[in-house]
């Protein structure tokens, strides 16, 4: 370990001494042992960058180690006019897959191959590029024709499993690769990750930050695993945590839209002060107010009166008032004394929230709905596109459908812990690009 710590990333990458995978793998080490050394790499390709004039050698160099930054363009521009070797066409392959620029990844690939670039290593990298490509059945046909000790590593095993799952295999195998692959190599982001999504997705959220957390720790980690990691800290209320997650992202891609939104929810949440006595009182008076009045001793002229009004619960009668009792058809003076001892035992008085009318739901009469509308209504939240955060809300809220979601006011979502104005105003967005709005907008 102390190796790792104390490796001198500036000498790495500003020396003319030999790089190559033993020198990459220091740099990627030293970075997941400590995040800070991601500092030092910027520091030190910046300063390369400077350099009036630079060999081929050095170019290759300065193209992986921007690659290992991020900054894939700039490495593609490098690395197509570096020294031509086999770790060059190696990185330039993996910048242009960064890129989704799978034709050129493979042609690139196929040149680290001719150079001398480990042939297993290349394959791998071969079969990720067609699976992006969408040629699922080219990409386990080369997976397939791989044998020996590479088929033992966690990065075959990884790749097998994501292309079975692109394919939409069998979850049980998925999983159990990825379970071999962590087993293989307890830091492989990518498996870590799929792991982490997989729990994630089943609701097992303490298990899914634990291996979000390893697969954080790892470098370069996937963006989505800082996004979701980020998010669940968020659940847990570890704002600062969250933020942390999300500069990571910011360090690499300072324009990320889904970054940069989700810091600003995670720093607003942060100074959010939560009242837990009045929540608690709250929760207590929505169970009084629940009661149902058949639970008194009332007499039958008043309860029949009541049941006639339509009043069934000790919330119903704090939002009438004495008039419309007393306008009701014999209901006298008696049996208001007796509703307002029986409001009293529970600490509520007759028509205190008369002013506070609930809303009505908005009634959809589907016979004047056409088939489109009616199955857009039916269609799954999921369709929307939402962000996990938004998405974990609805489940809270136990909407499933578009046309529940169209039910809710702004205000309704707003009560979801977690769920933000930031998120609010995804879900009008969305709704906006598909002709619908909130209910109340």
């Amino acid at each position: 370990m102390s190796q790792v710590v104390d490796v001198d990333l500036r000498q790495i990458v500003l020396s003319n001494s030999t790089f190559g995978p033993n020198e990459i793998h220091q740099i990627v080490s030293a970075i997941s042992a400590d995040y800070n050394n991601f500092r030092s790499l910027r520091d030190a390709v910046s300063e390369m960058q400077d350099q009036a004039e630079r060999t081929p050698a050095a170019s290759a160099r300065l193209g992986v180690c921007l690659y290992l930054l991020g900054h894939y363009t700039d490495a593609v521009q490098i690395l197509a006019n570096a020294d031509g070797g086999a770790l060059t066409h190696f990185y330039l392959g993996k910048a242009n897959l960064a890129l989704d620029k799978y034709s050129e990844a493979l042609t690139a690939y196929e040149s680290a191959e001719r150079a001398g670039y480990n042939r297993d290593d290349v394959a791998l990298a071969q079969a990720e590029a067609r699976r992006y490509t969408g040629d699922r059945q080219g990409a386990l046909s080369l997976l397939d024709s791989l044998s020996g000790a590479v088929e033992q590593t966690s990065e075959y095993l990884y790749q097998r499993s994501a292309t079975i799952s692109a394919m939409g295999g069998n979850s049980a195998e998925v999983v159990a690769l990825l379970e071999r692959a962590a087993e293989a190599d307890d830091t492989h982001a990518g498996a870590l990750f799929g792991l982490a999504l997989e729990n994630d997705r089943h609701g097992n959220d303490e298990y899914a930050r634990q291996l979000y957390e390893r697969a954080a720790a790892q470098f370069p980690a996937h963006v989505s695993t800082l996004i979701n990691l980020g998010l669940l800290y968020e659940d847990m209320e570890h704002f600062e945590r969250s933020k942390q997650c999300y500069l990571r992202v910011l360090d690499v891609y300072p324009d990320h839209p889904r970054a940069r939104l989700f810091f600003k929810d995670a720093d607003a949440s942060r100074d959010m002060y939560y009242d837990e006595d009045a929540r608690r009182r709250q929760e207590r008076m929505a169970q009084i107010l629940s009661v149902p009045v058949t639970d008194f001793e009332l007499s039958v002229r008043s309860r029949n009166c009541l049941q006639k009004m339509g009043v069934m619960t000790l919330g119903d009668l704090t939002e009438t008032s004495e008039q419309d009792l007393l306008s009701s058809k014999n209901f006298g003076e008696t049996s208001l004394v007796e509703i307002r001892e029986m409001l009293l035992s529970k600490g509520l008085e007759l028509g205190q929230f008369a002013n506070k009318w609930r809303e009505e739901e908005p009634v959809y009469d589907q016979t004047s709905l056409s088939d489109d509308e009616r199955a857009l209504l039916d269609r799954p939240i999921a369709d929307l596109g939402l962000s996990v955060r938004a998405r974990k809300c609805m489940v809270r809220l136990g909407l499933s459908t578009i046309g529940e979601l169209l039910r809710c006011t702004g205000d309704d979502l707003l009560e979801c812990k977690n769920f933000g104005v930031t998120s609010l105003n995804e879900v009008r967005e969305k709704l906006t690009e598909a002709g619908m709005k909130l209910r109340g907008d």
